[in-house]
C-alpha cells in the first residue's frame, strides 16, 4: 500500500522552470511518478519537455488533477507556495527548499492545521516508494521495493541507510525524508502512525539526530502503540553542546537533546538503536519477520 506517495500521486511542481526544478521533475517523471504539470507565475502556457506550466496551482490541479506539490522556490517565497498548494486543495505539500525563516514556518504550521493539507520539509529529500513514486531529490536507484518503511531527519543518511538494506537485500514501502529544520510538517510521529497502519510495512527505521525532543516523544508512542519493530540511528554522539551540527535543530541545549539520552529513550521503549549504518541494516534483517 505505501504511504504519502504511490501510483495515484499526480504531481504539480512548483518552481519547474528553474534549474533544480526542471532537473528533478524530469528525474522524478524518468523513476514513473505521474509528473502531470508546473507552475511558474507568469510563464503559464509554456512547457518543459511536455509538462505544461501554469501560473497558478489553482489552474494546474483543474486542468490535471494534480493531488501532490513539489516544492523548489528561492526560501523567500516558499511560504506562500505552501499556501497556495493547501488553498488548491492539495494533499501532500513536499517542499524541499532550505533556509525558509522559523518564523515563517511556524505560520504555516498554524495555517495548515485548519486545513486537510500533509506538508513533508521544509529542507527535507522528499519522499519515494520504491517503483511506485518518486516525490523529491531521493535517488531511486539506491532503492527497491519492499516492506520497510524509513523516517528521516537527515537526507545523506537516508541515502545511507536505504543503500546499506537494498545492498542486504532488504527493500523499503516508502522512505520518508521529513527534514532537519526545528518547524517542520510532518515528523517521526506521524510518519510512525502512518507505517503502522499500513499493511504492507512489517517493520520502520527511524533516523534521528541530535537537538530537539522530536526521538524522544516518538519513543513514547513506540512504547505505546506500536506492534511493528522499530530500529533507529541517531548521529551526533559525538558532538559538542552548544554548537550546532548540520541541520538547523541540530543543536544541543544543556543536558537536553543528545545522542544518548535518545538512544537511551529508544532503547527503553523496546527499539534497536544501531550506531553505525551498518549495524542498523544488519539489525533490520535481524528484526524482520
Amino acid at each position: 500500500m505505501a504511504i504519502l506517495v504511490d501510483e495515484g500521486t499526480k504531481v504539480v511542481v512548483g518552481g519547474i522552470t528553474g534549474s533544480e526544478g526542471t532537473f528533478h521533475s524530469l528525474r522524478n517523471r524518468s523513476y514513473g511518478t505521474d509528473v502531470v504539470a508546473g507552475v511558474t507565475p507568469g510563464k503559464g502556457g509554456q512547457d518543459v519537455e511536455g509538462i505544461p506550466v501554469f501560473d497558478t496551482v489553482e489552474d494546474a490541479v483543474t486542468a490535471t488533477g494534480a493531488n501532490t506539490s513539489l516544492i523548489f522556490v528561492p526560501a523567500r517565497f516558499a511560504a506562500e507556495a505552501i499556501y497556495e498548494a493547501a488553498d488548491a486543495g492539495i494533499g501532500l505539500v513536499v517542499c524541499i527548499t532550505e533556509g525558509i525563516p522559523v518564523r515563517d514556518m511556524a505560520q504555516v504550521g498554524a495555517y495548515l492545521r485548519e486545513t486537510e493539507t500533509v506538508l513533508v520539509g521544509p529542507n527535507c529529500p522528499g519522499v519515494i516508494s520504491p517503483g511506485r513514486a518518486n516525490v523529491g531529490i531521493i535517488p531511486g536507484e539506491i532503492c527497491q521495493p519492499g516492506r520497510v518503511g524509513l523516517v528521516s531527519r537527515s537526507g545523506t543518511l537516508t541515502y545511507q541507510i536505504v543503500h546499506e538494506l537494498t545492498r542486504l537485500g532488504i527493500g523499503q514501502s516508502t522512505c520518508v525524508g521529513m527534514g532537519g529544520d526545528p518547524v517542520h510538517g510532518i515528523g517521526f510521529i506521524g510518519s510512525l502512525e502512518r507505517f503502522e497502519a499500513d499493511d504492507e510495512t512489517d517493520l520502520v527505521v527511524m533516523i534521528g539526530e541530535i537537538g530537539g525532543d522530536d526521538e524522544e516523544r516518538a519513543a513514547a508512542v513506540i512504547a505505546d502503540g506500536m506492534s511493528k519493530p522499530v530500529v533507529s540511528y541517531i548521529a551526533g554522539f559525538t558532538a559538542p553542546p552548544g554548537k550546532r551540527m548540520g541541520h538547523a535543530g541540530a543543536i544541543i541545549t544543556g543536558s537536553s537533546g543528545t545522542a544518548a539520552a535518545k538512544a537511551e529513550a529508544l532503547e527503553a521503549a523496546g527499539a534497536g538503536v544501531g550506531r553505525t549504518p551498518s549495524e542498523v541494516a544488519g539489525l533490520v534483517r535481524t528484526a524482520l519477520p
